[in-house]
């Protein structure tokens, strides 16, 4: 047996006994104790960080569809604001018209995960930023990036933002740019305000999802306040995944990049925080549903079979770590 089964099965012999202490309707108190444990709240921007030169020039990249080698993709064409900072495609369409390799992930408080991308293979959103330069806007060199920001106007907007830098049009402080407005992207939700002691927060269902969130051993993997995003764990210890989502091509996950045995089927763990908005599931799109989605979670990191009430229950619980789109998520006037 594997560790990370291991590891699986003592965190669900451990929380068994609280969960069957539990009455049908959870205390919330009680629940609350326990789920602090697990997560942690999101804390909101603060109204400085918006305006801030950096993130004022990031929303302004971020939005802008001609830097990019068709003219016609920006960072916010795989990251929709009706998509919640994802993509409902299965795989987003870069600016050489080519499909990406995996799904695009929601951009809200990304920043705060461990690393980036399905692979974990991105420190933050600025080594995010300078590697899709000539990866998903498609240029042959980052210097056409640069060259472009000139002919478009930016010098002004890098010296304000950078007033240190005697030459600060840099691919370097594009990516520094973007992280910044990226970064204050943040959506609390009702989750967080149920932790902070609202009892009125969560509904009933939703308050019993948590409860067997926490019981069958999710919180395994999907812990901390983004529920997740802080660690990277084999897809399918149960079962291999594939034979759950129907995926095809089956991906390798970051052993694609490592190339070493120990990283075949690994994947950063995806935080859960918007996730009821963000279908389909999974690095490649394969699930359409979350009700699919939890169910296939629980079989294939698990070894659970879920009844369809545990499974709904689950999902109306996860509905509730979707906050407010944040107003500033558009286009600069």
């Amino acid at each position: 047996m594997s560790a990370a089964r291991r590891a699986v099965l003592a965190l669900v012999s451990a929380v068994s006994s609280f969960a069957m202490a539990l009455d049908l309707d959870p205390p919330a108190a009680e629940l609350r104790d326990q789920a602090k444990v697990h997560f942690g709240t999101v804390a909101p921007v603060q109204p400085m960080e918006v305006v801030a030169p950096r993130a004022v020039l990031g929303r302004a990249l971020f939005w802008d569809a001609r830097l990019s080698r068709d003219g016609k993709t920006a960072c916010a064409s795989c990251h929709a604001r009706e998509d919640h900072s994802a993509d409902r495609r299965r795989v987003s369409i870069n600016a050489k018209g080519e499909p990406t390799a995996l799904h695009s992930q929601p951009i809200f408080m990304a920043q705060d995960q461990v690393a980036l991308r399905w692979y974990g293979d991105r420190r933050d959103g600025a080594h995010q930023a300078e590697r899709s330069i000539t990866g998903s806007m498609g240029f042959a060199e980052v210097n056409d990036l640069v060259r472009a920001l000139e002919t478009l106007g930016y010098e002004a907007a890098f010296r304000d933002a950078f007033p240190a830098e005697a030459e600060p049009l840099t691919s370097a402080n594009y990516a520094q740019a973007l992280r910044a407005y990226q970064h204050s992207l943040r959506t609390p939700s009702r989750f967080d305000a149920f932790l902070q002691g609202d009892n009125s927060a969560l509904t009933r269902r939703q308050l019993v999802g948590l409860r067997t969130f926490i019981a069958i051993g999710c919180v395994a993997c999907h812990n901390g306040p983004l529920l997740g995003g802080n660690s990277r764990q084999k897809f399918g210890l149960f079962k291999d995944y594939w034979l759950a989502t129907g995926s095809s091509p089956v991906d390798q996950g970051r052993f694609n990049v490592t190339k070493q045995e120990a990283d075949r089927y690994v994947y950063r763990v995806p935080m859960l925080r918007s996730i009821a908005n963000t279908a389909p599931y999974f690095h490649d799109g394969s699930v359409d549903r979350l009700e699919d989605a939890v169910r296939i979670m629980a079989e294939v990191q698990l070894g659970r079979t879920l009844s369809a009430a545990d499974i709904a229950d689950i999902a109306a619980f996860l509905g509730s770590l979707t906050g407010d789109l944040p107003e500033h998520y558009a286009p600069p006037n």
